[in-house]
């Protein structure tokens, strides 16, 4: 009997290492599966994430029986986003379509109105039939204007006009705005000086012109007679900068957040021509060449407008 006892205790101590052993091997290959397993879900994730950022994403590539519930949405989550992307690109498609079709549309009517108010002005007219023909050629080119700027900020804004920004001479803008400019400033008697500038940034030639300009006239427009306007070019490092500076009436601080908005007029200047939307489009198109646009002004002391443009891409 005692040796029966002495026998069993040996017997189980070698049970319970052989249990050991199975559940540590058991929980190695667990382990093992389970890495394998979380490698897998993440490889073919990494492969839906991939598919879809390259713009080919389709669920029926994958065998959803072998993958995760987490997969599963992942598939459904990506195919709808890749309808989604779809059907915007449809949508500006279409957009595109309209814009084109609007200015196509309103081009011919609009030269002929212009033109054959140029006639009639060039006619001997009674002196009402003259005042109204000069308002209609005023309205007339006062349409034209709303419309080429809403065309061109409705292609910037939905990215069917893109801006292609190179390395240019500043010099260029330069000449051509004020080539442009003079005329409606020497109407005002107003002094235009524009400093000499041999420097290049990085911008859009075509557009960073139309968006200078856009300030100086605005500059012209309410500067009084016999003011000054001043352009200067100030280089930096990473930035170049055009300080566009009026002796005008001047922006009041609680307007100089809202002057950037479409359409927006200040009260002040109610009387003046203008529809509010060539400051709005000058700070679309530095804004999509990685500038901006900073703004220094008072009521009555003037302003000066600082455009900030790369100096390299």
């Amino acid at each position: 009997m005692g040796g029966e006892g002495r026998m069993k205790i040996p017997d189980l101590s070698m049970l319970m290492l052989i249990l050991a052993v199975i559940t540590v091997t058991t929980a190695v290959f667990g382990i093992i599966s389970n890495r394998r397993n979380t490698r897998r879900m993440l490889t073919t994730m990494n492969e839906m994430l991939n598919m879809a950022v390259r713009g080919n994403f389709s669920d029926k590539v994958f065998d959803e029986s072998l993958l995760s519930a987490v997969e599963t949405k992942l598939a459904h989550f990506l195919s709808a986003s890749a309808i989604s992307a779809k059907n915007v690109s449809d949508e500006k498609e279409k957009i595109k379509e309209l814009i084109s079709d609007i200015s196509h549309q309103t081009k011919t009517p609009l030269a002929n109105i212009l033109l054959y108010s140029q006639l009639l002005s060039e006619q001997k007219l009674p002196e009402e039939s003259d005042t109204c023909v000069r308002a209609l050629s005023q309205q007339a080119e006062k349409l034209h204007f709303l419309i080429g700027s809403l065309v061109k900020t409705s292609r910037l804004e939905t990215g069917i006009l893109a801006l292609h920004p190179g390395q240019n001479k500043i010099r260029s803008i330069l000449d051509e705005v004020e080539s442009q400019i003079r005329p409606l400033s020497a109407a005002k008697d107003i002094e235009l000086f524009i400093t000499s500038a041999s420097e290049t940034a990085y911008f859009d030639s075509k557009w960073t012109t139309e968006a200078i300009y856009n300030i100086v006239d605005n500059a012209v427009k309410y500067t009084q007679k016999g003011g000054k306007i001043s352009i200067t070019v100030i280089p930096y490092e990473i930035f170049l900068r055009i300080d566009i500076t009026d002796t005008g009436i001047g922006i009041p601080e609680e307007e100089q957040s809202k002057i950037f908005q479409r359409f927006y007029r200040s009260p002040a200047v109610g009387d003046t021509e203008g529809i509010g939307i060539g400051l709005y489009l000058s700070r679309q198109i530095i804004n999509g060449e990685s500038g901006y646009i900073k703004v220094v002004s008072g009521r009555e002391k003037g302003t000066t407008f600082s455009v900030f443009l790369l100096r390299k891409p």
